[in-house]
């Protein structure tokens, strides 16, 4: 049986509605936007019901959502507007260097696509694993950020079902980390709901980038050529499987946790990370003296002394690592490896923060997927505290949020919000067919996942 076929039927370019004196100039990267050159666009989306037409004379409701998501996204873009330009490198040949930046003056805007599927929501959300049609759900397919030379850095593509109606959006990630993503994705859904001409949004992005004492604006790269530092990395035959975790679930997982290492500092999501290595370690049945680490996603902002503002437009992230022999990590108790994680993010505080930067602008580096993560690691990405369920487009809440091809290898876990809320969490777990079976197969980890 052939795989369903996701259709292009339209694409075009939307720029801003009216343009601000800001975009003129060059808009330079920092630190932790350029460290990512050679990764994934972000790529996420969220699954509606779709309207049914009550009547004949009634308007298409989708072509009504298209129309509607188009001036949204004109008028959002305004406050936005590096969203609708294209990277600019400017090479200097003694001694050779490499500065990437954002010119918003000589691009066509942001893409935007509208595509059909014959699938059902059904279809999407019923399979064990999550079907590889999911990825045709976006732009973008397998592009790395420096593409965004000749690539639009933020496509959007609605995906009409039988029933139901997919948004997916590909974001350029030397552009935006998933705050970032999160935050456009918010005013979107409040430019569209408005229905103002020139609505004024309620977090309008802060767009200056930071930079250490010293240092910046332009960051120069001691590279002469793109091949010096893109990697496209593949990543072998995966499964992606979606795991429900109620709040009742991990709040019993925060308690045990916190009363194994007698404390109340660990968090929930410290809690539930400890779960997952540990079984993920077990399920890949490494030897006993074997290292592995739990890598968790660390927003910078409030981190840095003086903070960021949660609306600081860009990346500023880091991970921190917690590691041990697969031999400690099992045969310790549960709230060792929860305590493991917790004192790896308590650690990582201004002082940290700084000095990874201004190593970095001494000696630039660019992540490598296929060098900075291993088969005995995991990666534990997004955040359950992103908005997502917020987003509203005329349809009422989605159903799903769901994620396409990009930045996934062994051991990439991505949280998102649970659905009904309330502090429940849905875990986006890759893994390589042999693993994923054993995690499925494990006690510890299916006693605290729930089934539908």
């Amino acid at each position: 049986m052939n795989p369903p076929i996701v259709q292009t039927i339209s694409e075009c370019f939307i720029k801003p509605q009216y343009q601000v004196e800001e975009v003129k100039p060059p808009i330079y990267l920092a630190s932790w936007d350029l460290a990512m050159l050679s990764v994934h666009y972000i790529q996420k989306g969220l699954l509606f019901i779709k309207p049914q037409t009550t009547t004949n004379h009634q308007e298409n409701p989708v072509e009504s959502l298209l129309n509607r998501l188009k001036d949204s996204l004109s008028r959002t873009l305004v406050h936005f507007y590096p969203l609708s330009g294209r990277l600019a490198t400017l090479k200097h040949e003694n001694p050779p260097s490499y500065s990437v930046y954002i010119d918003c003056n000589n691009s066509p805007g942001a893409k935007f696509i509208y595509a059909t599927a014959d699938l059902s929501v059904s279809d999407v959300l019923s399979p064990v694993d999550v079907p590889v049609v999911v990825q045709s759900f976006f732009d973008h397919d397998r592009a790395v950020n420096h593409d965004g030379h000749s690539m639009s850095l933020l496509s959007i593509q609605v995906t009409e079902l039988t029933d139901g109606v997919f948004i997916g959006c590909s974001i350029n990630h030397m552009v935006v980390d998933g705050t970032s993503y999160w935050h456009f994705f918010e005013m979107l859904s409040h430019a569209f709901r408005a229905r103002e001409e020139n609505p004024e949004i309620p977090r309008p992005p802060v767009l200056t980038r930071w930079f250490p004492d010293g240092y910046g604006p332009v960051i120069n790269l001691p590279f002469s050529h793109h091949d010096q530092f893109i990697c496209r990395f593949k990543p072998p035959p995966l499964r992606e499987r979606i795991f429900h975790l109620s709040s009742e679930s991990i709040a019993k997982l925060k308690s045990k946790a916190n009363s194994e290492s007698k404390t109340n500092k660990i968090s929930s999501f410290q809690a539930v990370s400890a779960l997952v290595w540990r079984c993920v370690t077990r399920a890949r049945r490494l030897p006993h003296d074997q290292e592995t680490s739990c890598r968790l996603a660390a927003n910078n902002r409030a981190r840095i002394d003086p903070p960021l503002p949660t609306e600081y437009f860009g990346n500023s992230m880091q991970t921190v690592r917690g590691k041990a022999s697969a031999g400690e990590l099992l045969g310790q108790r549960f709230g060792w490896a929860a305590w493991l994680l917790h004192e790896a993010v308590a650690g990582h505080c201004n002082a940290a923060v700084r000095e990874w930067v201004g190593n970095w602008v001494k000696d630039p580096f660019i992540y490598q997927f296929a060098q900075f993560f291993d088969p005995f690691s995991l990666l534990m990405g997004s955040s359950p505290r992103f908005g997502m369920y917020g987003n509203e487009f005329g349809m009422g809440r989605a159903v799903a949020v769901r994620s396409g091809y990009a930045n996934k290898f062994d051991g990439k876990v991505t949280s998102y919000p649970g659905h009904e809320g309330g502090g429940s969490m849905d875990l986006e777990v890759c893994l390589p067919p042999e693993t994923m079976a054993g995690l499925e197969s494990d006690g510890e980890f299916m006693g605290a996942i729930c089934s539908y």
